[in-house]
This record gives C-alpha cells, sequence and structure tokens, in this order.
C-alpha cells in the first residue's frame, strides 16, 4: 500500500464528509465501501474518538484499515460516562468530572498505548485523572499516586 489516511473518527460513525472522502474518492476508491468497513472495524468503541490509518494502492484499488487505540481521556469519559472531563467555570474553579474506581484504572492502563510495564502505565493514567479531576475511589490522584509507588497495589501489577 503506497498512500495512507489518518483520521480520528467516532467509534462506528465514520461519515464520507472530509477529510475521509475527498482523499478516498481521488484515489479512486468507493468512499461508501471504505466507510462502511471503517464503521464496521470501529463499532466496539460507539461514542468515543478512534484514531483511523487507512492505507490504499491507487493502481489497484486496494485499501486497509487499521484502527488504533482510543485516547486514554476517552476511555476515562466511557468508564465515568461523561462526555468532557473537568471545566473551569467562570469562578476560575475547576469541576468535578467524577469518579472511577481503581480496577478500571487497570483496566485502562493494559489497554492504553501508555509506555512501561503495568505499573507505570497505571501512573501516567493516575496523572491523566489528575489533570482532567478525576478522582480515584474518592480519593485524589496524588493521593493514589502515592499509594501506587508505597507498593500498596503491587499485587495488581503482578501477572
Amino acid at each position: 500500500m503506497s498512500d495512507k489516511v489518518e483520521v480520528m473518527v467516532k467509534g462506528g460513525q465514520a461519515t464520507p464528509a472530509p477529510p475521509i472522502g475527498p482523499a478516498l474518492s481521488q484515489a479512486g476508491l468507493n468512499v461508501g465501501q471504505v466507510v462502511a468497513a471503517i464503521n464496521e472495524k470501529t463499532k466496539s468503541f460507539a461514542g468515543m474518538e478512534v484514531p483511523v490509518k487507512i492505507f490504499y494502492d491507487k493502481q489497484k484499488k486496494t485499501y486497509e484499515i487499521e484502527v488504533g487505540k482510543p485516547p486514554v481521556t476517552a476511555l476515562i469519559k466511557k468508564e465515568i460516562k461523561i462526555e468532557k472531563l473537568a471545566t473551569v467555570g467562570e469562578d476560575k474553579i475547576r469541576s468535578h468530572a467524577g469518579d472511577i474506581s481503581f480496577d478500571a484504572l487497570v483496566k485502562i492502563a493494559e489497554m492504553s498505548n501508555a509506555t512501561g510495564d503495568l505499573k507505570a502505565k497505571t501512573k501516567q493514567i493516575v496523572g491523566t485523572c489528575q489533570s482532567g479531576n478525576v478522582t480515584i475511589d474518592g480519593k485524589q490522584p496524588k493521593e493514589v499516586m502515592a499509594e501506587i509507588s508505597e507498593g500498596k497495589h503491587d499485587s495488581l501489577f503482578t501477572q
């Protein structure tokens, strides 16, 4: 495959609108067919933005679709069933976005593109919770980060 298009799509909701349609129609591909294939491959990520790469060959009129992993923020938002993480109000105070369980946090770490072992990945997800003002089992992320560093949750990280 010689060319590619990289896009972010809502799981199962890709459309032939830009940037997908124009790029693929220039390549002579059946845009409707490609969009249907993208939607089929991303339907398990319904409601989440997911990165998609479409590799195609103009001469052969063939394509391959590669679905990446959703961003950590999308996984957290899906888990706590919210549209947006913390926002800053007119009073300059960040709103509390929600609460997530530690087990869900570890599950997200396993699915994420974060680097390192599971403990390191989980710490990165805790950092995302910190910036998004998401508590973990009712605790502030800094407190949970200290617990991880102290080894309190090590039994969850051994496989």
